[in-house]
């Protein structure tokens, strides 16, 4: 006979259940003190039933024996138990509601910690957000789960065995049936359990989508286009859609898992009944006292519980454990990235000052085409450098690896003679000053929105005040109603909305708190503004930089001629570089761009 499958099933719900021990490490960590009172409560609710079921023997023969007072004192004593167990099973809720609290958080932030160490290539793949998504669906419940289905295990197993070993007395083979009558049930259970855990990560991307259609029906970003377009109704009904399609899936598995537990369990159901006839028989005809058939009775009854509740915990901590899957697969990823070498950055000399590009190529990962390529330049310090193409050219992803937020594919950057990937990332971070184009808008105060620039010098008013008016937000300050403490955004209460312009102010700001930094980065950071006040700022913005380097990305010539040089970006590949005037003269790809955009203000 092969036995080939059974090993693989044996192996699988061996495998399933390989995080038990790392999740309960888990919930040591979060919280020691309430893990040993969950399991010392445990263990004491286990001896409770079985004391409860030997003084309802005690009661009943004492009645039959016609014992009045022996009859009252059982029964102060089973009242005593009663309470007793009652008081356990509400302290047992109580730490288990506290301990998952707690540790709903810490794993939050475990989560978070873990985003915080990931490289930008992370949240720009799908796949990772699908990981994520399943990471923190149920983080914050399966492991006091885990941990309390471990705990039952144990106390039921205790039950169990105080039972069984009352009921051997009268029949060990009632004993067996009782025990092998749960099985087929449980089985059916952790069948079912692996099927919803495959059914919820398979959807993943499908219930992202969802969240994504909920976000933009009820999100200020989107409400304008929402509304002035119409689309409620078109993203309503996908929503609906989607939301149906989940719906008809869980009813699917949810009344096939109800029908054929409920049909496994009346096995169970039948075989206490047989055993129950057979001990009234027994007591019938005088071979049992009526306080032994009580005995029996509710040790069979509980003792099957008790065993079923076995099973349960298992088929719990089986499902359970394929979930905690998915968290420690999100913290195990590798971020790919060599502990770095502080040292090395104080070793840089004076002979190769600034930054320099050596046949760096870059590629986005599953993408076929390269997004730069072959790309070799220096920019000495202090210089201004401003780069140009059309869009997509590769001209943010340029500067997105001179701030070491992508790693370079082939090739390699080095700042002041040393790698880059070499820097220690706190010290190279100082050193940069940087706005994107998609800078964020922080639903924070304005001093919070200019300071998080510098998060060390968050409180230092004075410094945010500099910042304030280096980047050209002087004016919008003084028309805030509470100055630098006035809340930005519409998301709380009593928030100011900023238009598309000042929030560019603020983003501005936001750079100049980095005062230390001598490479400052503006990656389009001006194109909400007009020309007239994109002008004034860079006007500012050369002052405030002289002897910093510089890198401008703009589509605005006007602006773009105020660099030292011009790098002209085509298809991931630097086509041309020289002066303004230089490349005018050369007549190629910047002197045609140049010249249209000049037309257009003809």
């Amino acid at each position: 006979m092969d036995t080939a499958p059974q090993r693989f099933r044996l192996a699988s719900l061996k495998a399933s259940f390989r995080h038990t021990r790392a999740t309960v490490a888990l919930v040591w960590r979060s919280s020691p003190r309430l893990t040993v009172l969950l399991g010392v409560l445990t263990l004491a609710g286990a001896g409770v039933p079985l004391a409860v079921a030997w003084v309802g023997k005690a009661i009943v023969d004492a009645a039959v024996a016609h014992q009045r007072e022996l009859t009252l004192r059982w029964v102060a004593v089973e009242l005593g138990l009663v309470v007793a167990q009652a008081a356990v099973l509400r302290a047992l809720n109580l730490v288990r509601g506290l301990l998952g609290a707690r540790l709903g958080l810490d794993i939050n932030v475990r989560i978070l910690e873990k985003a915080l160490t990931l490289e930008l290539r992370h949240f720009e793949d799908p796949d990772f957000y699908d990981r994520l998504t399943r990471a923190r669906r149920e983080a914050s419940v399966r492991p006091i789960s885990v941990v309390t289905e471990s705990f039952q295990l144990v106390q039921n197993v205790l039950t169990l065995l105080g039972y069984a070993g009352l009921l051997l007395s009268f029949s060990p083979w009632a004993v067996l049936g009782l025990l092998l009558a749960a099985l087929p049930a449980t089985f059916a259970e952790m069948r079912f359990s692996q099927q919803a855990f495959r059914l919820r990560n398979w959807r993943s991307p499908d219930s992202r989508r969802l969240l994504y259609l909920e976000y933009v029906l009820a999100n200020d970003d989107h409400a304008k286009e929402v509304k002035l377009f119409g689309l409620g109704p078109m993203l309503l009904d996908r929503y609906r859609s989607l939301g149906e399609t989940f719906y008809r899936e869980d009813r699917q598995l949810s009344v096939r898992r109800a029908a054929w537990s409920y049909g496994l369990s009346l096995v169970g159901t039948l075989t206490f009944y047989g055993c129950y006839a057979a001990v009234a028989v027994a007591a019938a005809t005088g071979a049992l006292s009526l306080g032994l058939m009580t005995l029996y009775v509710v040790a069979f009854r509980q003792g099957q519980q008790a065993f079923q509740s076995i099973l349960t915990a298992l088929g719990g901590m089986y499902e359970d454990n394929l979930y905690m899957s998915n968290l420690f697969e999100y913290l195990a990823i590798p971020t790919g990235r060599a502990a770095p070498a502080p040292a090395l950055a104080a070793l840089a000399t004076d002979t190769d000052q600034g930054i320099r590009f050596e046949d760096v190529g870059f590629r986005y990962p599953d993408a076929e085409g390269w997004a730069l390529r072959h790309v070799s330049l220096f920019i000495p310090r202090g210089q201004s450098l401003a780069l140009v193409g059309q869009n997509g050219a590769g001209k943010t992803t340029f500067i997105k690896l001179l701030t070491r937020l992508y790693t370079p594919t082939e090739g390699r950057i080095l700042l002041d003679g040393v790698d880059l990937q070499s820097w220690d990332e706190a010290v190279l971070r100082r050193r940069l000053g940087v706005i994107f184009q998609d800078f964020n808008q922080y639903q924070f105060r304005f001093r919070e929105n200019v300071g998080v620039g510098s998060v060390e010098h968050l409180e230092d008013r004075e410094r945010v005040g500099r910042a304030v008016e280096e980047g050209g937000a002087t004016e919008l300050l003084s028309s805030l109603p509470e100055g630098l403490e006035t809340p930005l955004g519409r998301w709380f209460k009593d928030g100011t909305e900023l238009s598309g312009g000042q929030w560019q102010k603020v983003a501005l700001a936001r750079a100049f708190m980095r005062e230390e930094a001598d490479i400052l980065v503006l990656d389009e950071p001006t194109a909400a503004l007009d020309a007239e006040a994109e002008h004034a700022i860079f006007q500012r913005f050369r002052e405030l930089a002289r002897g910093r380097t510089t890198l401008l990305i703009s589509h605005r010539f006007s602006t773009v001629r105020m660099a030292d040089r011009i790098v002209v970006i085509e298809h991931g590949q630097l086509v041309e570089q020289g002066t303004h005037a230089e490349l005018m003269a050369l007549g190629g790809r910047y002197a045609h761009l140049f010249t249209l955009q000049a037309k257009g203000y003809q």
